[in-house]
């Protein structure tokens, strides 16, 4: 994320530093109950309709959705 509009919103409104704006609004998960395989298949699926590479949008949702405070157990 490079622009503040790339930025989830906390329930005040203010910039969420550790998630996306398409992921994060007003404090809320967007897609509360998904799995994180279901995330990993949805970020896949989202980066290719974009143009990304199948096997390095899956690299890049791999090495990095399992990192996330949302996903440690």
């Amino acid at each position: 994320m490079r622009k503040n509009e790339d930025f989830g919103t906390n329930t005040d409104g203010s910039k969420n530093e550790e998630y996306c704006h398409y992921c994060y609004k007003e404090g809320r998960f967007t897609d509360e109950g998904i799995t994180m395989e279901e995330k990993i298949k949805k970020n896949i699926e989202m980066a290719t309709k974009v143009g990304m590479a199948e096997e390095e949008a899956r690299e890049m949702a791999n090495s990095i959705i399992p990192k996330l405070k949302r996903w440690k157990k």
